[in-house]
């Protein structure tokens, strides 16, 4: 494992991070609560220490199955990773922004962005409560939140790292604009955002400000949620109420398969997985710190973690290049 600074603070976090979203089990098909617990152990046996969630991960169900699996281990060699910042529990009472209709049990419940300092303090007490914790090590902020003047929302970050409530700050889904306006009141520690091989429109403006500026670039969905580990155009199957029905299609899907064909000439001379070759190579980018890799169970957990045993060469990497050129 790989362990990286994160912006100008003194958080070092692992190059794969476990990510808890699909552990949550809401627009993920659901998923077994041992094989969830099971999946954060073999990410901390395999040098995985670092978790990323948030609260709405679940409704809660994932920081609670988090703090299950910590409990009784060494909490200062684990570096928890939550968010604030969708409401779903109406807590708001009407204020922010509208966001999306999410389904539980049956069950119709608007989610709001919403950041206003009252609501971020009762987030983080909820949290800190779920995840059995007294500090969390980065928190940020899931989505911009228009309707909240973002110098309250940083303002609120700073008077938590004060606190000890929180080691370090980060937004998530930021444009340069509304990182350049959040840095005039609290210097950030990162920006979590979507990024892979099918989706690389950070590179044209996020990663030059994010080396000129030692910001920190967290990447969500790097195998795009699965499709790029090639299963997909095989065997594997999706639930009715698996968000991905939708999501896949908004890609050139036999585009997709070419490129793959193509990588997978490099993943068979190396005897990794897919996945492995794609999480590592993304760990390889410029400005990226920290990569989250979805664990549902033991084995998808190390399997992540042992892609940073690969190597690529200068050779291999322009070969990787020349494919995704082509796509």
């Amino acid at each position: 494992m790989e362990y990286r600074k994160l912006g100008n603070t003194n958080l070092s976090l692992s190059a794969i991070t476990h990510g808890a979203f699909a552990i949550g089990g809401n627009m993920w098909g659901g998923n077994a609560k041992k094989d969830s617990i099971d999946s954060i152990h073999s990410s901390l046996d395999y040098g995985v220490t670092s978790i990323d969630t948030a609260p709405f991960y679940g409704f809660g169900l994932s920081e609670e199955m988090i703090g299950e699996a910590i409990k009784g281990k060494d909490r200062s060699k684990i570096q928890l990773l939550t968010k604030f910042g969708l409401v779903w529990d109406g807590s708001n009472q009407g204020k922010g922004e509208f966001f999306f209709d999410a389904e539980e049990n049956g069950k119709t419940i608007p989610v709001y962005k919403y950041a206003a300092k009252a609501s971020i303090i009762r987030e983080v007490e909820a949290s800190l409560k779920r995840l059995g914790t007294d500090y969390i090590d980065l928190l940020q902020l899931h989505w911009p939140d228009n309707s909240t003047p973002i110098n309250e929302t940083m303002e609120t970050l700073e008077l938590l790292i004060q606190q000890g409530k929180i080691r370090a700050a980060g937004v998530s889904n930021y444009s340069v604009v509304q990182l350049q306006e959040a840095e005039r009141t609290l210097s950030l520690a990162s920006n979590q955002v979507s990024y892979s091989m099918l989706n690389r429109a950070i590179e044209k403006d996020l990663v030059p400000y994010a080396l000129e500026n030692d910001l920190g670039i967290i990447v969500y969905s790097p195998m795009e949620r699965g499709l790029l580990t090639g299963k997909y155009f095989k065997e594997a199957q999706l639930k009715a109420d698996d968000h991905r029905n939708g999501y896949f299609a908004q890609f050139e899907l036999e585009k997709v398969k070419t490129l793959l064909a193509d990588l997978e000439k490099i993943a068979v001379e190396k005897n990794v997985s897919m996945s492995q070759l794609v999480l590592r190579w993304t760990t390889l980018q410029p400005a990226i710190r920290v990569v989250l890799a979805g664990a549902r169970n033991t084995e998808q957990a190390i399997e992540n973690a042992e892609a940073l045993r690969i190597q690529l060469s200068s050779e291999e990497l322009n070969t990787i290049q020349l494919a995704l050129s082509k796509f």
